[in-house]
């Protein structure tokens, strides 16, 4: 399940500037064609192969609310994907592409057949507050052996259903939004078809994978490949217990990362059960702005107390900055230095870096400082882009064209603008909510307080 947290989250960076009642209007900009991803670019996993065993069986024997799942399990022979009606139109070869990816990545055998054919995974595309009805905090969901959303909506309590009983794996239903942003589609696809295929939980420390609720990375990973290789490794078979996959767990990654080595099983890293229900409070869409902070000032203690300098505690640390940028911009811009030192200091959070460097950036930007909130945006692009992060690199480069523009360097902000939105129509989608993220970015400007023409 894909929390709704993260992208919508970048829609704070006006806070710092101005108010709702005093934001100017949309400016009304000739939007160019979208762009997509093409060059797939995943970088091997940094992690030794004995952290990568202990996160695989925490993955694979737990669901999200620390439940045991007493039994390995997965499809047998060739998996095949169908889509259900109403698909949008970049799904088809964000999907392919996708299952490109997991032939040559993963060696899974899986293929996409017709719609209508009887297949082992199939997609539904349904509206979003169809899905927000049944699970108001997802943007997309998977659940096994439901044949539809009608099916799904009658046998929600079947224990057919239920994740901690399966045994094997023979029909999976993903459920979609199909009426959401080009992005938000392909991310679902991403996460959702992993779930379907392999682990069933996701786990906040994990830095380098998809299978992690704080949505920093959006499409698989060099890490979530290996994971998804391991899982399907012939050594493997369905109904397989905890301890009987541990003991074959070292061998298949050292034969299969070799660089990653062969120390056995790291030892376990219990997740903080009251840490996680506060950190996903704070980062719930439905609840108030005041009980989000709350929750995110007791996430912080939280992970102080139980000792957390990794990307948890950095994650708190970027989740209360966001939540505190309008009512406390002076906290906001300490918890996002904070949660960047954090993250400087570790191999393989390059990309969590970024997202706090566009906030400091934005930052930057209101404050007069162009160039430093240059050399950020400029150092921070590599990354965004091998990620396939578009709505994150469109902010970027929105923040790098208004930078120039305040620089005097008008012509070269053109051709940055012209790409920002070409991407943004990719990363959001629609064209009205395009228009309020140029409208941000130009509210926190100092050209925008001068009174200069934007």
């Amino acid at each position: 399940m894909i929390r709704r947290f993260a992208i919508l989250a970048l829609t704070t960076l006006a806070a710092c500037g101005a108010s709702e009642t005093t934001r100017r209007a949309a400016p009304e900009i000739a939007l160019p064609p979208m762009r997509v991803f093409s060059q797939v670019k995943p970088v091997p996993p940094q992690h030794s192969n004995a952290l990568i065993a202990r996160d695989f069986l925490d993955l694979v024997f737990e669901l999200e609310n620390g439940d045991p799942v007493p039994a390995f399990s997965r499809f047998d022979g060739p998996i095949t994907v169908a889509v259900g009606p109403d698909a949008p139109p970049t799904l088809g070869p964000d999907l392919d592409r996708l299952l490109a990816r997991l032939r040559a990545e993963a060696r899974i055998d899986i293929r996409r057949v017709s719609a209508g054919d009887i297949a082992s995974i199939t997609v539904h595309p349904v509206t979003r507050k169809q899905i927000q009805r049944v699970a108001p905090s997802a943007a997309c969901f998977v659940r096994p052996n439901v044949s539809g959303w009608s099916d799904y909506r009658a046998r929600r309590n079947d224990p057919d259903t239920f994740w901690n009983l399966l045994r094997e794996r023979r029909q999976m239903a993903i459920f979609l939004p199909r009426d959401v942003s080009p992005q938000e589609v392909r991310d679902c696809l991403h996460e959702e078809i992993a779930q379907a295929l392999g682990p069933v939980n996701d786990v906040y420390r994990l830095s380098e994978s998809i299978f992690n609720d704080d949505n920093f990375h959006v499409v698989l990973t060099g890490y979530d490949m290996l994971i998804l290789k391991a899982y399907y490794d012939p050594a493997l078979q369905s109904g397989m217990s905890r301890a009987q996959v541990a003991s074959r767990l070292p061998a298949i990654l050292a034969r299969l990362n070799p660089s990653g080595g062969a120390d056995g099983i790291a030892a376990p890293d219990p997740t903080n059960r009251a840490w996680v229900r506060a950190i996903n409070q704070a980062t719930t869409q439905g609840h108030s702005r005041d009980r989000r902070r709350a929750a995110a000032d007791q996430a912080l203690a939280l992970a102080k107390a139980f000792g957390a300098q990794d990307t948890r505690l950095a994650y708190t640390h970027y989740v209360y900055g966001l939540l505190n940028l309008s009512s406390d911009p002076g906290a906001s811009l300490n918890a996002f230095l904070a949660a960047g030192k954090i993250y400087q200091t570790r191999p393989n959070t390059a990309i969590q870096e970024a997202h706090v460097a566009l906030q400091i950036a934005a930052f930057q930007l209101s404050a007069g400082r162009a160039e430093t909130a240059l050399r950020l945006v400029d150092a921070n692009l590599p990354i965004v882009r091998q990620t396939e992060h578009a709505a994150l690199l469109s902010l970027f480069l929105l923040v790098k064209a208004e930078t120039l523009e305040v620089l005097g360097k008008h012509d070269a902000a053109k051709p940055v603008q012209r790409e920002a939105l070409a991407w943004a129509r990719y990363g959001f989608g629609d064209e009205t909510e395009i228009r309020d993220r140029a409208a941000e970015i130009l509210e926190i400007s100092p050209r925008s307080r001068e009174g200069d023409p934007v």
